[in-house]
């Protein structure tokens, strides 16, 4: 695994599904069919009138629109990681950043059935983050958040446990 730095931070990449990986191509795929199909009309808008405003404004925000998905479904397979400093978890999913204080984090816990990895920031145990990363860098990761906040405790969830979880529910 590579580490990237966001201020001297450890950095795990988002693992995306298959699904999600289908769907975030799948939107590319139109937005580059949406751009094309935009210029086509906007070529054969320039051969006539071209003195109507709406016409005008209707090729600005579909090249908008398009451009900007794109843009986004991109920064988010280039962009997709978790950040650990020195004081903070970092989710970074494109443009978009979440950022969680150590200090917060109680617990973490292993689901050994379903392969999850959940942060617990509360004594409750209601407020959590599921953490989406390969499982063989689980242990890397967590002894990253363990350097920076020795008071976080880490344990398994058996299958089994799990399973009666699921059926309480």
């Amino acid at each position: 695994m590579k580490d990237r730095s966001l201020k001297s931070g450890r950095a795990f990449p988002f693992k995306f599904t298959a699904m999600m990986k289908s769907v975030l191509i799948l939107l590319l795929v139109l937005c580059v069919g949406g751009l094309a199909l935009t210029l086509w009309q906007f070529i054969g808008f320039l051969k006539g009138d071209i003195g109507i405003v709406w016409e005008w404004l209707k090729y600005i925000l579909m090249f908008f629109v398009c451009g900007l998905l794109f843009i986004l479904v991109i920064a988010m397979f280039v962009r997709s990681r978790y950040v650990i400093t020195d004081t903070e978890l970092v989710l970074q999913f494109g443009f978009i950043k979440t950022r969680y204080a150590l200090k917060k984090i109680r617990s973490i816990r292993h689901f050994l059935g379903s392969g999850r990895l959940a942060i617990y920031f509360d004594d409750m145990k209601n407020q959590y983050a599921i953490i989406v990363v390969k499982e063989s860098w689980f242990k890397d990761f967590v002894e990253a958040l363990k350097e920076n906040n020795d008071a976080i405790e880490f344990d398994f969830v058996s299958a089994e446990e799990e399973a009666e979880w699921k059926k309480k529910k």
